[in-house]
């Protein structure tokens, strides 16, 4: 004889529209997570062109040039005065992104990094001593207008000066970093561990292994903004004027120095793996906008899911199931994402996705528990205990 099937009051049968409906729901929810962490699932093409007018290029939204060696280190170099000089112009203001660094691939070590950080400069030393505090400096209103600009930076044992368009901005005995610092990968447009994208166009880059003055600086900007040459000397230990038009390499005008090279596609040299939530902190705003935006993410995944689990499948505590189910789903995005250049692989996210599902079981388990969802046509009835 058949028997017949009988659910248990107020839940739901297997095939009925309400339990159909909230299998779609979790399965556009897992979905939309993936791809929202995931996105665009490959390393893009690299965004750098050649400007269509003079000399220079231009980065992208995912642009990156990096040198075909590694700057060697002398033993000149060693705490000697340096300068550099650049002339660029940002694509976008109150942004930020990695100009350029010079990396240490051996030690994992960016010596010296210059970046954009919304409308200002920031300046950054790391050393090889991990036991010496790393040094920063930090120039308000550089980017502040979309405009060429004629950056020099000058370092010596009275310490930093920094000069825009010829006019020193900044000063700070603190600060220095010396001709050692400006050796190693050459990365521009990126950071070296990170995808940490700058936008803008690059027309010269010169190195040079001593301290300019003040009016060799004036003149120098005075005379690149005409002519678009270097002054070329045997002090200079690396020039560039992206003056070659086509082709995916930037020669070294100097004697010594490797040439630049333009990828096929966008790369991160050393990208992070699952790295430290200590290593990914910082008291930034956007920080905390992260942290938020992951909770957020994934508290429709522990919401939808506890309540599939517990009138669908109908599962032993399926609060802790949903749970481990954030925490798998976020392990895997983040592993997938150290091998991803346009993402970057963290421990953090781990807690704060978990935490977001967290919560959306929770507040599903509350509302059945206060029958929230009995007013608007609920799935499952279940007397729900927040600590299943």
């Amino acid at each position: 004889m058949a028997t017949i099937g009988i659910e248990p009051e107020g839940v739901a049968p297997r095939n009925s529209p309400p339990t159909r409906l909230l299998t779609a729901i979790c399965a556009l929810v897992l979905s939309g997570i993936l791809v929202a962490g995931l996105w665009p699932f490959h390393a893009p093409r690299n965004d750098v062109s050649w400007l269509s007018q003079g000399s220079g290029l231009l980065f992208g939204k995912h642009g990156s040039i990096v040198s075909a060696s590694p700057f060697e280190v002398k033993r000149s170099q060693t705490g000697s005065p340096c300068s550099l000089e650049i002339w660029l112009e940002p694509s976008r203001v109150n942004s930020g992104g990695t100009v350029l660094a010079f990396y240490w691939p051996t030690d994992r070590v960016a010596a010296f990094v210059l970046r954009q950080f919304v409308s200002g400069l920031e300046l950054q030393r790391r050393s090889r001593d991990r036991s010496v505090q790393n040094a920063r400096i930090y120039v308000d209103d550089v980017f502040s207008h979309l405009r060429p600009i004629f950056l020099t930076i000058s370092s010596g044992e009275p310490g930093t000066a920094i000069y825009v368009d010829g006019i020193l901005v900044k000063k700070s005995a603190s600060f220095r970093f010396s001709g050692e610092d400006l050796t190693g990968q050459l990365i521009m447009g990126n950071a070296p561990s990170a995808s940490n994208n700058w936008s803008g166009s690059v027309k010269r880059l010169v190195v040079y292994d001593r301290e300019l003055s003040s009016a060799e600086v004036s003149q120098h900007f005075s005379e690149s903004t005409k002519t678009m040459q270097a002054v070329l000397a045997k002090s200079v230990s690396a020039s560039y004027l992206f003056n070659e038009g086509k082709g995916d390499v930037i020669h070294n005008q100097a004697d010594s120095g490797p040439n630049l090279l333009i990828p096929e596609r966008y790369f991160v040299i050393h990208e992070q793996f699952l790295e430290l939530p200590w290593s990914e902190f910082h008291s930034r705003w956007s920080y905390w906008v992260d942290v938020v935006v992951n909770i957020a993410g994934f508290v429709p995944l522990g919401f939808f899911f506890r309540a599939y689990f517990a009138s669908v499948r109908k599962i032993q505590r399926p609060t802790w199931v949903t749970i481990a189910l954030g925490f798998a789903v976020s392990l895997t995005i983040e592993v997938l994402q150290g091998f991803l250049p346009t993402r970057d692989s963290g421990m953090t996210d781990l807690f704060t996705n978990t935490s977001g599902a967290a919560l959306g079981a929770i507040l599903f388990a509350w509302s059945t528990k206060y029958n929230w969802l009995a007013r608007a046509g609920r799935l499952d009835p279940l007397a729900a205990d927040v600590t299943r």
